[in-house]
């Protein structure tokens, strides 16, 4: 039988999980003193152990054994999003991009779009819940709501993508890199990325793609660019 997975990033310093972890273990599932669990740190590693006290409605654990994991794609793949107005559908992403696997997510405030603050806490709730049940040990970078123009210019490793449906040369993003390169993929808003923002990404060096001919909703258009991205990147 599987054993539950549970996150603490500190756990080797504090052998404690938090208090969302710990009301997940004892309310939840109902776990106790000798039971055995996983938890993963989101730097690489699983860690087999065992509640040792639930004292104060905190589960503090002793470790029984530590295990590596290496992430099965071998590139980083940087999403950046302008997110949709209903943020129900950028939890959805963000579940799925984490089953598929991804490195970074940025959340981009472009011309056009139509939600301009998003709550980092129930983003990474709904991260953490994914990377528990998608079993991946690896925590991805989460970068709050950041100015178009500022991502464009900031440093960026591998190739730079900029995804858009304006006239104008494109490559197709499954063919527009080489196997084991970083990625990096913006995904505009409902409106697409304006005129101007296409023409400074690409004086930035970001690189006109298509996701193919049938014209996607932002949240799907962001999935099809990580899987693009991860898929022929599997090791």
């Amino acid at each position: 039988m599987e054993l539950p997975i549970f996150y603490a990033p500190d756990l080797e310093e504090t052998l404690v999980l938090s208090d969302d972890e710990s009301s997940h273990c004892l309310r939840v599932l109902r776990l106790g003193v000798g039971d055995e669990v996983m938890v993963t740190d989101g730097r690489g590693h699983f860690f087999h152990a065992r509640i040792a006290s639930t004292a104060g409605k905190r589960c503090k654990v002793e470790i029984l054994g530590r295990e590596d994991w290496a992430k099965p794609w071998r590139n980083r793949i940087h999403i950046a999003i302008a997110p949709t107005k209903n943020l129900d559908r950028m939890e959805w992403l963000i579940e799925k991009i984490a089953e598929v696997g991804f490195d970074e997510l940025t959340f981009l405030d472009c011309r056009f779009s139509e939600r301009h603050i998003v709550k980092m806490e129930r983003v990474e709730r709904i991260l953490i819940s994914a990377i528990k049940q998608s079993q991946k040990a690896i925590m991805p970078v989460m970068n709050a709501m950041t100015p178009f123009a500022d991502f464009v210019a900031r440093e960026h490793g591998g190739r730079k993508f900029i995804a858009h449906c304006n006239e104008g040369d494109k490559t197709y993003l499954p063919l527009a890199f080489t196997p084991g390169e970083d990625v990096t993929v913006m995904i505009g808003p409902e409106g697409d990325f304006s005129e101007s923002e296409v023409a400074l990404a690409v004086e930035a060096g970001f690189e006109p793609v298509s996701l193919g001919n049938s014209r996607l909703r932002t949240e799907t258009a962001a999935l099809v660019a990580c899987v693009s991205a991860n898929l022929p990147n599997q090791t």
